[in-house]
């Protein structure tokens, strides 16, 4: 008889584990997810990715989707007539309070190797921290944040012009292997205590977040590839800059000088080494290419951008 699986999880990392877990010898009895939100301009009521997994594919799975978990009696009510197995989390997006982690064992699927970058943000801290390595982590739930004993870890490492989009995909489907070894595996792991001395934390992001000046070559890739989904890096100014190359760390410029023009971009200074930036986007514009935009702003070599 197949093992009983309630997952809760939101984004498109969650739907990988989510969509390994339905091929495999599981049976999900039921899913918790996020509520639906508006998004864009237009603020349209959008369900979370999983869900719209879900509908996009006739699936007959229960959804439920409570703006709360704590003090939810009906959310407990719900899960325990369910009767999971195990409760599987990945990118949930709320905190499981002690009367649901009594109900069954909680794996979480943490997109870090922990202890480093228990919280919301793992993968932009390690493309933030120019990590050689990032991974995933299965780890049993307790009320801690992410603080939970381990039961696995798989070790991915990080080619350097790889983007946090990229990085997720990657992520997501090593988390999804990940998942159903631990499942396979439960009663044979012997969990394992994180190492409290090494622990580091990481924060939700916040839109302010990506804010650069040109101070440092290497750091302003470093951010450009762990925000270009979201927020996106800009100048004080609120020019978006977009398709971003390190070109180097060693020379000593002008912030912000225009250094080179060429076919397709331009080459622009900090104060430590240089990039290479190919679009742009002015405030309330459309992104452009670098070169139309210099050309419309009338700004040449040797010029400052701002």
């Amino acid at each position: 008889m197949s093992k009983k699986i309630l997952f809760m999880g939101t984004p498109d990392y969650a739907t990988k584990i989510f969509e390994e877990i339905l091929n495999n010898s599981y049976e999900i009895v039921g899913l918790f997810t996020q509520p639906d939100k508006p998004i864009g301009r237009k603020q349209l009521i959008t369900p979370p990715h999983i869900k719209q997994f879900c509908l996009d594919n006739n699936l007959n799975i229960p959804i439920f989707q409570p703006e709360k978990l704590k003090n939810n009696d009906e959310a407990k009510k719900q899960i325990e007539d369910l009767n999971p197995d195990f409760i599987i989390v990945a990118a949930y997006g709320q905190i499981l309070p002690k009367e649901i982690l009594d109900i069954a064992p909680c794996i979480n699927l943490h997109a870090s190797l922990l202890p480093n970058y228990r919280g919301a943000s793992p993968i932009q801290e390690s493309l933030l921290n120019a990590d050689t390595y990032a991974g995933v982590t299965s780890m049993l739930m307790e009320e801690g944040l992410d603080s939970g004993d381990i039961l696995g870890l798989k070790y991915f490492k990080i080619p350097f012009e790889m983007e946090v989009a990229e990085l997720f995909s990657e992520l997501s489907s090593i988390a999804a292997k990940l998942t159903i070894e631990t499942l396979d595996n439960f009663e044979k792991i012997n969990p394992k205590k994180q190492n409290e001395a090494e622990v580091s934390f990481c924060k939700k992001i916040k839109k302010e977040y990506g804010e650069i000046i040109f101070d440092d070559a290497k750091k302003v890739y470093q951010k450009y590839k762990a925000y270009s989904y979201w927020p996106g890096i800009y100048l004080k100014s609120g020019l978006k800059l977009k398709d971003i190359s390190f070109v180097e760390s060693n020379s000593i410029n002008n912030e912000g000088e225009i250094l080179s023009i060429e076919d397709s971009s331009i080459i622009v200074a900090c104060k430590k080494g240089s990039i290479k930036i190919g679009r742009l986007q002015a405030p309330s514009k459309k992104e452009v290419s670098a070169i139309d935009y210099i050309r419309g702003q009338r700004i040449t070599l040797g010029n400052v951008l701002i």
